[in-house]
């Protein structure tokens, strides 16, 4: 007669799974498991965000603050404007860190006389300056007693008001203030300090195919296409056009014989300068 199990010699891990057991270790509890996913919908939301900015950033717009005044009145110290990247299609300077990629545009579009671009500064390719441009491929440019040719054409002005400027030592001085416009018709302001700085007598350039000539509004306080530092902008270099400011804060002097701005301080906002299309 088959004889029967004795109960007291039964193995205590038969009927349950033992505490080393891989299927209790694998197992993962309700809560657990909701939490693995709540995690996993997070990263990849960070990651969307990521990607969609990105993609805002190369393809579309990029943002830019103005650090120097060399573009007042059009542009201030403070201002923060957003650049259209499509303006002239792309180039490897549309990218993050500028990766040597490819060479060229794609999806060229040719720029016109009285843009204001940003561009990377031809000589060490990586700063970035905005200016206006005012010579294509093939123009003659040059300055005579601070007014501008083209071609052999002197570019008219109309006097307007004075634009009133803040000094580093918080005094403010007067600056003559012009409407200058282009041959295509397009008019912007410029200011004039005086007719005897560096910059205000040039011997004629001949923008040189595939470059451009750049030049401030501030006519007497712009390092520009005038200069060497600068030069002629390769067609390369262009990063995109100004658009629209869409924040501004008032520089104010920072106590070291200098200008600064904080676009957290709220009372510094110039608020008239919010949304406003740059000309």
């Amino acid at each position: 007669m088959p004889a029967s199990p004795d109960p007291n010699d039964q193995n205590p891990s038969e009927g349950r799974p033992s505490e080393s057991s891989p299927i209790s270790s694998l197992a993962a509890t309700p809560r657990e498991q909701g939490r693995r996913e709540t995690l996993g919908e997070f990263v990849r939301t960070i990651v969307y965000a990521l990607l969609i900015a990105l993609a805002f950033r190369v393809v579309l717009f990029q943002p830019f603050s103005i650090p120097s005044g060399s573009m007042k009145s059009t542009l201030l110290v403070g201002d923060y404007l957003f650049v259209s990247k499509y303006a002239y299609g792309y180039s490897r300077y549309s990218l993050p860190f500028s990766p040597d990629l490819f060479s060229g545009r794609i999806l060229a579009r040719e720029p016109e006389r009285g843009d204001v671009i940003v561009f990377k500064l031809p000589t060490d390719n990586a700063t970035d300056y905005v200016k206006r441009l005012v010579g294509l491929p093939g123009d003659r440019i040059q300055v005579q007693r601070s007014r501008l040719y083209i071609n052999g054409e002197l570019l008219p002005q109309r006097r307007i008001a004075d634009f009133s400027d803040l000094l580093p030592d918080g005094r403010k001085i007067n600056h003559a203030r012009f409407i200058e416009t282009m041959p295509n018709g397009r008019e912007y302001e410029v200011l004039n300090y005086s007719d005897h700085s560096p910059t205000d007598n040039t011997p004629e350039f001949v923008v040189p195919a595939g470059h451009y000539f750049m030049m401030g509004d501030n006519r007497d306080d712009s390092m520009d296409s005038r200069t060497t530092h600068v030069g002629y902008v390769p067609a390369e270099n262009l990063i995109g056009r100004a658009e629209i400011i869409f924040l501004s804060a008032q520089d104010e002097p920072d106590g070291r014989g200098g200008l600064t701005s904080n676009p957290l301080a709220f009372w510094t906002w110039r608020l008239q300068r919010f949304f406003t299309v740059v000309d």
